[in-house]
């Protein structure tokens, strides 16, 4: 999904910064933003190495941000319906980590093919395995559909209506990396590919789509604004010159004031979430808990406002990276709250 092999989003950037002449071979160097001494650099084959960097098994965040809204869903839903908690949420829980792992692999492998003719032009994507010639377009399309076909297996172990959530899911993740060619706001598209799962997986939880589940999925399309925004600033300049749109350029110096916006919304959507859902139990105590885990979540997003500079891109990264703790958050104070 996105270039920087951190985020499905920055991934579609380049950093315009024209090549040399000569044609990109499979002897290309390493790729941009790659975890240092990763497993996949370290110890996959070496063969299958191509393809893992093409799913961007080698930069993990990505996987985290999409997964962590699955989890979020699953969790509520077993607040909301308790009798229904069990080994089931575990198992949607385990898919959906696996499922996240296969599907940003095949988004991001789709990113790649969408991009193709623009990837060997730039310093910064040059090295993607199809930009290099160590992947042709069909072994990346055969290689998208084999982890394609190992989501959907995983897909129909839930119930029917969550089969078609995940189904439809294949819409945003499709159209996301056209997005940034028509558009000022692409981390919209990101945002409403990287958080179906809180549909999805409230859905496989509960048997039906509820409106807790709309408003989580809201609340979690205004972080995404949030962090890939911080995200974006990274590549502003040379997004500028390529004409790739984004919010970051959008925003400009006033990132701040919207970003502090997309906390807020995010924030208040999610209590939202969590009182519809929670309410009509009438147990305080998990419904306190529970908003507490949202408000935790705003006081690490404030967090980050509070040490960003948009005029440094190790500070972006790193804060960007710090939204897998902000999510995990949420998570693990919604599991306590299902255990008291």
């Amino acid at each position: 999904m996105t270039e920087t092999g951190q985020t499905p989003e920055a991934e579609t950037q380049t950093s315009g910064q024209k090549p040399d002449a000569a044609a990109p071979t499979a002897e290309a160097g390493p790729i941009a933003d790659r975890v240092p001494d990763n497993w996949v650099d370290t110890k996959a084959p070496e063969d299958l190495r191509p393809y893992l960097r093409l799913s961007r098994a080698d930069r993990p965040i990505g996987t985290w941000l999409l997964l962590l809204p699955c989890w979020w869903g699953a969790l509520l839903g077993a607040l909301a319906k308790p009798d229904a908690a069990g080994l089931s949420t575990v198992w949607i829980m385990l898919a959906c980590a696996i499922g996240a792992f296969l599907m940003r692999g095949a988004g991001c492998t789709w990113n790649d093919i969408s991009d193709r003719d623009i990837d060997p032009l730039v310093e910064r994507t040059r090295n993607r395995p199809l930009a290099a010639g160590q992947v042709t377009v069909r072994e990346a399309l055969i290689w998208m559909g084999v982890q394609m076909i190992a989501s959907f297996l995983l897909l129909l172990t839930f119930n029917g209506a969550a089969i078609t959530l995940g189904i439809l899911a294949l819409l945003p993740v499709a159209i996301y990396p056209f997005a940034k060619r028509f558009t000022w706001w692409p981390q919209v598209f990101l945002g409403l590919a990287f958080n179906w799962g809180a549909l999805l997986a409230w859905t496989a939880q509960t048997g039906s789509l509820g409106v807790p589940a709309v408003i989580l999925y809201l609340a979690g399309i205004s972080w995404t604004l949030f962090y890939d925004t911080i995200y974006a600033h990274q590549d502003r300049e040379d997004d500028a010159l390529i004409g790739v749109k984004s919010t970051a350029r959008l925003f400009g110096d006033k990132s701040e004031y919207w970003l502090r916006g997309f906390l807020i919304t995010s924030v208040v959507l999610m209590s939202l979430a969590v009182i519809y859902a929670l309410a009509p139990l009438a147990n305080p105590l998990t419904l306190s808990l529970s908003l507490a885990g949202c408000w935790a979540f705003g006081a690490h997003l404030n967090w980050q406002l509070g040490r960003l500079n948009i005029n440094d891109s190790a500070v972006c990264l790193r804060l960007f990276h710090s939204n897998r703790d902000a999510g995990l958050i949420v998570v693990l104070i919604f599991a306590a709250a299902l255990l008291v």
